[in-house]
């Protein structure tokens, strides 16, 4: 009986399949597959070289991702009618490009067109008000009536309001899973329209149910797609003020809806414009603002050429080690910061910092930080 290809299976000879597989590979992150593919020009030639840097780490049982994975995951895209995006396609975002440990790839579910249109994130409350619940969806309607798309988190409260409103004229949800997991189940019917009118989007592993740790790394991406982050309501420990963080790191513009200083859920949102953030009450106050901004040049599609890694021996690999593990603790330190504090060239020290990071002694935490694995 003649066999037939199952449908929605990408060809195996899909180049896709070795980034997905380099980056899906045990102890390897963004930063690190951007300086796998910077010292080795591709993605197939980092893969046969991941087993010999582990072994030099001191990792004796290191393998790759299998084949078979990452093969599963591409189907199981195709099957969910998902794209997966890579740095140079024509619809990547290159916003996220500032971030220092922007994602490579992405799942987009929907209209992936958006995300080449000037965005402006919204993010609040989960528990919102009725008032901060007005606000959102009427600055939503009215900010793409302008022309932005509104990107968000499709959360409950703030986040929905936000997508429902801007649902018509484009919106962008980043989840913390996979493109193809909704959470919360609430916003199953939101979800499904954003998929045929807007366009979800993740880093994640298509299928995976999200987890704490994984918010704050989507919240890195929602400001940096966003050429400005608005926090309409946000209590004074809140997801939303990570997401204000982030993108004062990256050097965009915060927004904020000022509240009732005896209501919590305006307590963060009044700290941000005491801070320093731009008092808003209207999508006219935003657009003032952003009217002011200078236009976002686009970084180049390719990776910049890298000059060849110092050589260096045994000994010397083993003594900077020992210095960078000393330097490290519990607490997050940035990468720069710490190079400088070594005194060694950057490009000495990179590999090294891989060689630990897939022995899984050091991690990266979201922004590129570094800290020790106790």
């Amino acid at each position: 009986m003649a066999s037939h290809p199952l449908p929605n299976v990408p060809p195996r000879d899909d180049p896709r399949l070795q980034n997905l597989r380099l980056l899906r590979s045990r102890r390897v992150g963004p930063t690190t597959y951007r300086r796998l593919i910077a010292e080795h020009g591709s993605a197939a030639a980092a893969l046969a070289a991941l087993p010999a840097i582990a072994a030099a780490a001191g990792v004796t049982d290191y393998e790759v991702c299998p084949p078979g994975v990452v093969a599963a995951e591409m189907k199981a895209g195709h099957a969910a009618g998902a794209r997966l995006l890579l740095q140079g396609d024509p619809d990547w975002p290159s916003g996220i490009d500032d971030l220092t440990d922007a994602p490579p790839l992405l799942w987009g579910l929907g209209r992936t067109d958006l995300l080449s249109r000037p965005m402006i994130a919204m993010v609040g409350a989960r528990n919102a008000s009725s008032l901060g619940t007005r606000m959102a969806r009427a600055m939503a309607a009215d900010l793409t009536a302008a022309g932005f798309v509104v990107v968000s988190g499709l959360a409950r409260g703030i986040d929905a309001a936000a997508h429902d409103a801007a649902l018509a004229g484009g919106t962008v949800a980043v989840l913390a899973g996979g493109v193809d997991v909704i959470y919360p189940a609430e916003n199953a019917d939101l979800a499904h329209r954003i998929a045929v009118q807007g366009l979800r989007l993740s880093e994640m592993p298509m299928g995976l149910q999200p987890q704490a740790r994984h918010f704050p790394a989507r919240n890195r991406i929602i400001a940096g797609l966003s050429r400005a982050v608005i926090v309409v309501e946000a209590a004074a420990k809140s997801g939303s003020l990570i997401t204000a963080r982030n993108a004062l790191d990256q050097h965009r513009d915060v927004l904020a809806v000022p509240g009732h200083p005896f209501d919590a859920r305006a307590a963060g949102c009044n700290m941000l414009i005491r801070d320093g953030a731009l008092l808003v009450r209207s999508a006219a106050d935003v657009i003032e603002a952003l009217g002011t901004l200078p236009a976002r040049v686009a970084p180049p599609l390719t990776l910049p050429d890298h000059p060849p890694a110092p050589r260096r021996t045994l000994q010397e690999s083993a003594a900077l080690h020992s210095q960078i593990l000393d330097r490290l603790g519990s607490a997050p330190v940035a990468e720069d910061q710490l190079i400088r504090d070594l005194g060694s060239p950057a490009p000495l020290v990179a590999p090294v910092l891989i060689d630990l990071e897939l022995d899984g002694r050091i991690a990266r935490s979201a922004g590129g930080l570094l800290s020790r694995v106790s």
